[in-house]
């Protein structure tokens, strides 16, 4: 009997298919979601029921927004970040160059030609 060898494409830069050609980061927006959406009609019950259909499912567009749009290839949590991240960083960078430290090897008032070396194991004799 031979064995069949079969390659498996690791490059492919795809999500794996979880639930209903889902992802598993999709399914999981859309439960959280739809958790939240259950929890917030039930947890309000004194509220009107329109605040309370407009508040579930602000939360059900949210998450199935997050869940399904990627805009450019990039999901919308990766475009929040890069939207903060822009917003962080400053926008002009000035380049100013710090002047040395003077120490005693390096005298500050000397011009480079009038120095000279100081001879450490000269000076005991």
């Amino acid at each position: 009997m031979s064995h069949r060898r079969h390659e498996i494409p690791t490059h492919l830069n795809v999500e794996d298919k979880a639930f209903y050609g889902l992802s598993a980061r999709q399914a999981t927006y859309l439960i959280v979601g739809i958790s939240g959406s259950y929890g917030l009609w039930n947890q309000w019950p004194y509220l009107a029921l329109a605040p309370r259909l407009a508040v579930a499912l602000a939360c059900l567009a949210v998450a199935t927004a997050l869940a399904l749009a990627r805009p450019c290839g990039r999901g919308l949590e990766e475009w929040v970040f890069v939207i903060l991240r822009y917003a962080a960083v400053p926008k002009a960078v000035v380049w100013r160059s710090t002047e040395p430290e003077s120490s005693p090897l390096w005298p500050s008032a000397a011009r480079w030609e009038e120095l000279a070396p100081r001879v450490i194991w000269k000076e005991g004799l």
